[in-house]
């Protein structure tokens, strides 16, 4: 029962954390893209005060089941898909519910809450937010390829599927796998941006061209749930990535430092990048990235 308990806390631990974490990343993003921009820019606690202003507004607008269950399954992959990721190397409240073989099952979860958030945008019947879930998709399969080839030729060349286990091995070896596997690192590296959708990859929010895109008829709790959700998400992907090519992390500080260094990457990118369209995002995702997964995937067979 005591070990239950502990799962149990460290369950809320880690859903507390990423929450918060990924608000104040939220935050630091529209503070330091307004500063680059000139302007002052607001707070970097204004994400908390947008979520919990939304949360206690009130919606006339339905349009079906799907419609409110899409942030619910949002949220829902969101919180699942971090409770399969080790949190802290050697953490008792962080370490999770990731088993043999949970790489495998995080490609295949990672991808619902865009599949859920599609079914719910396609019941408003807006016309924008038809059009943000075709883009969207599109890009999903854009960056899908590179970022699945990096994973693949990690699980090829070390023989496991098990996040732990690829964190074990960075462990005993010293080395972490963006030395040991640096095409599979570049590869995941230039998928990333296509994952948190700043500029120029941007395409499916679009606000000058959709109205923010499948979320146009989201508001009120809606809107909180989703952007609790993808505050949640991308504290998920940032510390996967760290899991997998650097190291992981041995306390909150340390995760914090990696974390943020790579939440950086795509945020200063989009600070200085116009939008691409669709074709050219594909285009882009099925050239150098999908180049470096392929000789990822060679040298790991070879």
């Amino acid at each position: 029962m005591e070990g239950i308990g502990y799962k149990i806390l460290g369950a809320i631990l880690t859903t507390v954390l990423a929450f918060v974490v990924g608000m104040f990343y939220g935050g630091f993003s529209r503070k330091i893209i307004a500063r680059i921009q000139n302007r002052v820019g607001p707070p970097v606690w204004q994400n908390f005060l947008d979520v919990l202003k939304l949360l206690f507004k009130k919606t006339s607008v339905r349009y079906g089941v799907m419609h409110h269950l899409a942030p619910l399954w949002m949220i829902t992959m969101s919180v699942t898909t971090l409770m399969f990721i080790p949190i802290l190397k050697d953490g008792l409240f962080f370490s999770n519910l990731n088993f043999s073989g949970d790489l495998i099952f995080l490609l295949y979860i990672m991808v619902f809450g865009s599949l859920g958030m599609a079914l719910g945008a396609g019941a408003t019947g807006n016309p924008n937010s038809a059009i943000g879930v075709s883009r969207g998709l599109t890009q999903m399969v854009g960056f899908e390829i590179p970022w699945v080839m990096a994973l693949v030729a990690l699980m090829i060349q070390y023989k496991t599927t098990s996040v732990t286990g690829l964190l074990d091995i960075q462990s005993q070896s010293g080395t972490w796998m963006m030395f040991s596997s640096p095409f599979a690192f570049i590869a995941a590296l230039l998928a990333m941006p296509g994952m948190f959708r700043y500029s120029p990859f941007d395409i499916v929010g679009a606000p000058q061209e959709l109205a923010s895109g499948p979320v146009s008829e989201f508001g009120g709790k809606y809107l909180s749930t989703m952007m609790t959700s993808g505050s949640i998400f991308a504290f998920v992907k940032l510390t996967l990535y760290v899991d997998l090519f650097m190291g992981g992390a041995s306390n909150l500080i340390e995760l914090v430092i990696k974390t943020f260094a790579l939440y950086m990457y795509p945020v200063l990118w989009g600070a200085v990048s116009a939008r691409f369209r669709t074709e050219q995002s594909v285009r882009y995702f099925w050239g150098w990235p999908a180049f470096f997964g392929f000789i990822a995937l060679l040298v790991a067979a070879f």
